[in-house]
């Protein structure tokens, strides 16, 4: 047993020391661990020289598989590897930790056994070298599933200590800057990255069951299109061309829809040159999907299929806990207007709001300045609905929840209700008060569409560097004649998120843009305070 499973065998509070004799301390271990590595080198047993170690197992198969079938596991030969987590020296016998990829194994060297000039070579070994350990498996007097070592390789070299044992890695900052650190210390990060990639696989899953082709769209895009955002900008120099990181797929993905294919998705990276926050990072994983001959209902029953289906992969269950709430994402969703939404939250009746003067007046008097993105002279109704919605209504809406109805005027690429030309039919799915989808029935009318990308132009005039940007090509394409359309684009990073209970975007993105920050020479990640959050 380990130290840290054993609670009979915890060892005392580290003695608190000033962060001066913390950095000769840090220092010293670095040079000696320097030091090692040469000598290692001198004596012809460089780590870095071996190219190859025949890693047969992993921990949890180990362990799983003797907890299965004892019988077929006790002496088994293995050979397992991964980096030193604990050493417990016992004289003429030791137990150490080996960390892997699905956790921590418990290795038994004896004296004996190795040799003693290997186990004393083996005794010089620092935490955080990666080693490997061919021997048998066995189960010691307390129960521990363990390997037994018949000899032991160092495979590399760690220069660096890791962070101090007793705190762990605890600093925001450093856990995003130096993620790897963060994979190493923190076994709940590996297992939240680890579920990533079910949730991810089980989206693609649910799609190509259902004969959706997934499809890749530029990333570098002439036009920067297709969402409300600010761009990247970028140059070719072998064009002589600006260009702009793709904000969405959208309208390539239509052209898709245009040319037969029907059924198609594309999920990667957008690029928007926005605010960062707990919810929003410049480079983020989008899905955007396109059904023809279906509309937004359709997009509806899709939405709640793909994410309760990514639950039960993820998580086993439709029912998850994020942060303390617990959230249920199995159909049906619950499904509210936009205008009944505002009202039903204590917001005014926008039914009974006719013009964009109205609206306006109503603005000044709910206060809602803050809320709206452009000078209010210039809002439209639309506007002002939206504004109030964010005001009233989306902070309360925490299970799963489909605001269908969006205005016409904030909607360019949305088909509208049929009787109401100030509505299109636009739904936004809300979870725990964000926003995890968009989803339209599709605009299809080349004519209507270009009038939409021309009152777009004005809100660009007008300042709103946000709006959307004409694209012939695109224009051109609806032309030839697309069907009737649905089409939904998902966050990916937020649908992590709820399902693997983060509160940040960048506890789910591996590395997250951040600022950079040189890390002086002189400091090292020990002098860092461990309180810090």
């Amino acid at each position: 047993m380990t130290k840290d499973q054993n609670p009979a065998a915890a060892p005392e509070a580290a003695p608190e020391r000033d962060e001066e004799s913390l950095a000769r301390e840090l220092s010293e271990q670095q040079r000696v661990r320097r030091e090692k590595l040469a000598k290692l080198q001198a004596e012809g047993r460089d780590p870095f020289a071996i190219v190859r170690f025949g890693q047969s197992h992993h921990s949890a198969e180990i362990r799983s598989g003797y907890e299965a079938a004892p019988e077929d596991w006790e002496g088994k030969a293995v050979s397992v590897a991964g980096r030193l987590r604990s050493f417990r020296d016992m004289g003429k016998a030791s137990f150490v930790d080996l960390q892997d990829r699905d956790g921590r194994i418990q290795v038994y060297l004896k004296s004996d056994e190795l040799g003693e000039a290997e186990y004393a070579r083996v005794k010089e070994f620092d935490i955080g070298d990666i080693v490997g350990v061919e021997g048998t498996v066995f189960k010691t007097r307390r129960g521990e599933i363990s390997v037994h070592a018949s000899s032991v390789t160092l495979l590399a070299k760690a220069l660096e200590p890791l962070p101090e044992k007793y705190h762990g890695l605890q600093d925001t900052e450093v856990r995003y800057r130096r993620r790897y650190l963060d994979l190493v210390m923190n076994p709940e990060v590996m297992e939240t990255f680890r579920k990533r990639t079910r949730i991810v696989s089980a989206i693609r899953e649910y799609l190509d069951g259902r004969e959706f082709i997934e499809v890749e769209t530029p990333v570098l895009a002439t036009i920067a299109s297709g969402a409300a955002a600010r761009p990247f900008v970028t140059r070719s120099n072998a064009l002589n061309l600006q260009l702009y990181l793709r904000i969405a797929t959208e309208l390539y993905l239509k052209r898709c829809i245009v040319g037969g294919m029907e059924r198609v998705y594309d999920m990667g990276k957008n690029f928007r040159n926005e605010g960062i926050d707990v919810r929003h990072n410049p480079e983020f994983t989008m899905i955007e999907l396109y059904q023809a001959y279906t509309d937004y209902n359709g997009m509806m029953e899709l939405c709640e299929g793909l994410v309760s289906h990514a639950a039960m992969k993820a998580c086993g269950s439709t029912k998850v806990s994020y942060q303390g709430t617990e959230l249920e994402f199995a159909a049906p969703w619950r499904r509210v207007t936009m205008v009944d939404a505002v009202k039903a939250y204590g917001g005014p009746d926008f039914a009974l709001v006719r013009t964009d003067e109205e609206a306006r007046k109503l603005a000044r008097e709910l206060g809602l300045e803050a809320e709206l993105k452009k000078k209010l002279p210039d809002c439209t109704r639309g506007d002002i609905l939206v504004a109030a919605f964010e005001k009233f209504a989306e902070k309360n809406l925490i299970q799963p929840t489909f605001v269908m109805d969006y205005p016409t005027d904030i909607s360019p690429l949305t088909k509208q209700k049929p009787g109401d030309p100030t509505m299109t039919e636009r739904f936004e799915g809300f979870v725990y008060g964000r926003e995890i989808c968009n989803a339209y029935s599709e605009l299809n009318d080349p004519i209507v569409q270009r009038e939409r990308f021309a009152q777009q132009a004005k809100e660009r005039e007008l300042g709103d560097d946000e709006a959307y940007a004409l694209d012939e090509d695109f224009c051109s394409s609806l032309e030839v004649g697309m069907p009737p359309t649905g089409g939904m684009g998902i966050g990916i990073d937020r649908i992590v998120m709820f399902l693997t209970d983060a509160y940040s975007i960048r506890d789910v993105i591996l590395f997250p843009t951040m600022k950079p920050e040189a890390l002086a020479s002189a400091k090292t990640l020990g002098e860092r305070n461990p309180e810090a959050h």
